[in-house]
């Protein structure tokens, strides 16, 4: 049967030179037919190459595309995506993730079969010749996959969205993307909602992607710290409460690792989930002493 569905890539990037141009071109590789693919690039007013590179790559390409900047943050970035966009479904990509060549087929596939189904993860793999502190991260990822891959749910499960299939239908019943939220979560604010109105969330086994993970220590607790202050305005709004202490959640998740991967290197994944939720909370903090989030304990978004 030939494909119907018409499908939006959304493409929000920031200052990611170093890795676009993969990502993009990964993009433009997809076997899905091209006349039903859209791009929409949202930058957040990079200061270097980044726009440059995407304009290059995707000169010579059959994909519409189109391109918006915004300096409100991921929020308001990735409802400018929902807003515009001519597509049945809306497919994340981020600057550093690179799609296997059907993914965009393969989450497509899965989201006609199940119409109940409001957003799909992919199946996320390890980029090659990764340092061991982005091996760390990317084994973490494999743990969630294999806990929940092949499994559905209405609570949050993904918490990215990069690699991730919406359904453009269920993100606007739950109200779109929370165009407040500057940082991070925005994602798994979405699917919190989208969940509440009744739509699952499912990782799709086969719709396969590539992320590369942060290399460096400082990079890994940057990212985290930052997680933590947009966690200040998710648990404000919602009313959720931080659970799963690091390191009971490490040590529980490392005999796991060590079973998919065969590596001892798992053996240091308590002390990683330790050191990032240092960070997380030390974010949260900042968040708290800056006031960001307790407007909404009364309202609502």
């Amino acid at each position: 049967m030939q494909p119907k569905a018409k499908v939006t890539i959304g493409f929000c990037v920031k200052n990611c030179e170093a890795t676009v141009k993969e990502a993009v071109n990964s993009i433009v590789c997809q076997d899905y037919p091209h006349e039903l693919m859209e791009v929409i690039v949202v930058d957040g007013n990079s200061t270097d190459k980044t726009v440059q590179i995407i304009k290059e790559t995707l000169c010579c390409s059959d994909i519409k595309t189109r391109i918006f900047f915004e300096n409100r943050g991921l929020g308001f970035a990735r409802q400018l995506v929902v807003d515009n966009a001519c597509g049945d479904y809306i497919i994340w990509v981020d600057g550093d993730v690179v799609l296997a060549k059907d993914h965009v087929t393969k989450q497509v596939e899965f989201m006609e079969k199940n119409p109940k189904v409001g957003i799909a993860g992919g199946k996320f793999q390890n980029y090659p010749r990764e340092n061991w502190v982005a091996l760390l991260e990317s084994i973490e990822w494999m743990v969630i996959d294999h806990i929940y891959g092949g499994k559905a749910s209405i609570r949050p499960v993904l918490h990215r969205a990069g690699g991730s299939v919406y359904r453009v239908k269920a993100i606007k019943q739950a109200g779109g993307f929370d165009t407040r939220i500057k940082g991070a979560l925005e994602d798994l604010d979405a699917e919190y909602r989208i969940g509440a109105v009744g739509w699952l969330t499912y990782f799709v086994t086969d719709a396969v992607f590539h992320d590369r993970r942060k290399h460096a220590w400082k990079d890994v607790w940057n990212e985290n710290f930052w997680y933590g202050y947009g966690g200040h305005y998710f648990i404000h709004k919602h009313g959720r409460t931080v659970q799963n202490f690091p390191v009971f959640e490490g040590f529980r998740r490392t005999t796991l690792a060590y079973r998919l991967t065969h590596r001892k290197i798992v053996f240091l994944l308590p002390l990683q989930y330790l050191f990032k939720k240092i960070a997380w909370l030390l974010g949260f903090l900042k968040a708290h002493l800056d006031g960001y989030g307790h407007y909404t304990a009364n309202k609502r978004a």
